[in-house]
Formats: C-alpha cells, sequence, structure tokens
C-alpha cells in the first residue's frame, strides 16, 4: 500500500469519526416541545461595548470586547412545553411577560427548579445548561435580548443532563 493510499484511509476514518460524534451530539439533543420562537429584531452588529449607568438606584456596566450580535427574540411556550436542553454561547436576559416559566438546571438537575412569575425576568450566562418548561395551563411569553459572539446562533442543543 502507497504512502498516499495509507494517508487517504487515515483521513477517510477521522472524518467518519467526527461525522459520527456529530450525528451523536444531534441524536442525543433535546429538542423544543410546544415552543413557537419569533425574532423580533436582529442580528444588529455591535463593536466593543462599554456601557455604564450608576445611580443611587443602581449601578449596571454592560462589557464586550470585538464584534457581536444581538437579537431580541419572542418565545412561546404551550402548557407542558419546554425549550428542551440548551445552552448559549453568550449572555441572554429573559423576561416573563406572560405566564410562568420553570428553570431547570443542568448542573444538578435533580435540584428545585427556580420559577419565574409575569413581570420578572432572569439572566442565562454563556454555556450554562438549562430547560425552561412551561408547567402551568396558559401559554408563557417570553422576550429575550441576546448579546452572542458575531454570527454566533442564540441557542446551542444540548443532551439532556445524564445522557
Amino acid at each position: 500500500m502507497s504512502k498516499k493510499t495509507l494517508k487517504l484511509m487515515l483521513a477517510g476514518v477521522f472524518v467518519t469519526g467526527v461525522l459520527g460524534v456529530f450525528a451523536l451530539r444531534v441524536a442525543w439533543a433535546t429538542p423544543p416541545t410546544g415552543l413557537a420562537r419569533t425574532t423580533l429584531v436582529g442580528p444588529v452588529v455591535f463593536d466593543d461595548i462599554d456601557a455604564r449607568s450608576h445611580t443611587d438606584e443602581l449601578t449596571a456596566r454592560i462589557k464586550s470586547r470585538g464584534l457581536s450580535d444581538v437579537y431580541i427574540v419572542y418565545v412561546k411556550i404551550a402548557p407542558g412545553g419546554d425549550t428542551g436542553w440548551h445552552s448559549h454561547p453568550g449572555i441572554g436576559l429573559v423576561t416573563v411577560k406572560s405566564g410562568v416559566a420553570t428553570e431547570y438546571n443542568g448542573d444538578d438537575p435533580d435540584e428545585a427548579p427556580v420559577v419565574h412569575e409575569a413581570g420578572t425576568g432572569f439572566s442565562e450566562e454563556a454555556g450554562h445548561v438549562h430547560l425552561v418548561r412551561n408547567e402551568g395551563d396558559t401559554d408563557l411569553e417570553l422576550i429575550v435580548l441576546f448579546l452572542v459572539p458575531h454570527g454566533s446562533p442564540t441557542r446551542i442543543d444540548e443532551s439532556a443532563p445524564g445522557s
């Protein structure tokens, strides 16, 4: 067998392995159920961000380096539906417009979930695996502002914890 043939065979084995790993990740991903998602704005490209606000009532700062994309997304989850296990490549600021959002933590899915009622909000950090479920009997409506690296998706499907 020639060196060229051997190199081609090794390259083929490598590519097959990579594709197999990707296929397994897709197969183990947990897709959303009962969820409708509408992008209201975005992507809007931002360069470096260094925004600050300081008053007696609130101190806030948003700082980014490099290009980023901002999206505003409307999410509606039917009763019994959920987002599926997922993470984000950037930050998400979630507002609960109506209904009740029950958030499960991928680091410890057996711990008590965090409940977010209408009129409240929560933040999602990059890389944090979680699932949001509508355990109520009315639609759950969320408005989410995503700040992600330029060109990245806003959502990354993840395997269920422990699978």
